[in-house]
């Protein structure tokens, strides 16, 4: 097969399946895993799909609309969260005080948190329990709590946040987009999310390759408004952005 024909024959297959893996397109190109990052990165250049770390995803925006559930994610990009989280945890020091947002990235943070002499807020009550068998001083969020991600959400959760004034916040996103900002699907999560950054003077979103260049329905705030980190920078656009932090890869 000539080189136009694979390149025409990985961006179908990428636009089929809106994300796939260099081994995948071994297979089904039959062909040489060499070959194939060569040609990502050529087809990257040009435009045509968007390479991420260990395959490519479309570069047509996703938009999603549904959240999964905590299970459906835990298991997902586990490597990356956990060199996310590895780097993120560096940015807490003695005496912060610390929102952590509900979600699985956010959760291999909290399985990587040392720091005893911070304090922590959080709206996830797993998060809360982790935290304080870790020996750390932990406040939870009243407010109803949504099955689907763990999360404690809805006005309750809002206004507890009003007399917090947090030093650092971390949280998770279900879309990452230079235009369309930090986003996810539900508007009561996205509530909680909004009114937690406006009151944390750093901002860090975890953002595996999953959820770089993807979309969902409420934006809860601008992409410039905090410091992502995520271990696909280099293979993206956002290796032109100062707000961008990569994970160091092992």
């Amino acid at each position: 097969m000539l080189a136009e024909e694979r390149f025409s024959a990985i961006v179908k297959i990428v636009e089929a399946k809106r994300t796939v893996t260099v081994q995948e397109l071994t297979e089904l190109l039959e062909t040489s895993e060499s070959t194939i990052r060569r040609d990502l990165t050529e087809l990257h250049k040009r435009g045509k799909i968007i390479k991420v770390h260990g395959g490519a995803t479309a570069v047509e925006m996703e938009y999603r609309t549904k959240d999964a559930s905590v299970p459906e994610r835990q298991n997902l990009n586990t490597d990356e969260k956990m060199l996310i989280a590895e780097k993120a945890v560096e940015f807490i020091r003695k005496d912060d005080f610390v929102y952590i947002d509900a979600g699985t990235s956010t959760s291999f943070l909290v399985d990587c948190i040392k720091e005893k002499n911070a304090v922590y807020v959080t709206n996830a009550f797993t998060h809360a329990r982790k935290l304080v068998q870790k020996g750390c001083r932990v406040f939870l969020l009243g407010g109803e709590l949504k099955e689907s991600t763990e999360a404690i959400i809805g006005v309750d959760a809002v206004e507890s946040l009003n007399k917090y004034n947090f030093t650092k916040g971390f949280f998770g996103a279900n879309g990452v987009h230079r235009e369309r900002g930090f986003t996810t699907p539900d508007v009561n999560e996205a509530s909680v999310k909004r009114k937690a950054f406006q009151k944390c003077k750093e901002r860090y979103v975890l953002a595996d390759s999953s959820k770089i260049n993807k979309i969902s329905s409420v934006t809860f705030s601008d992409f410039n408004d905090a410091v992502v980190i995520t271990s696909t920078v280099k293979e993206t656009s956002f290796k032109k952005c100062a707000n961008v932090v990569e994970a160091d890869k092992r």
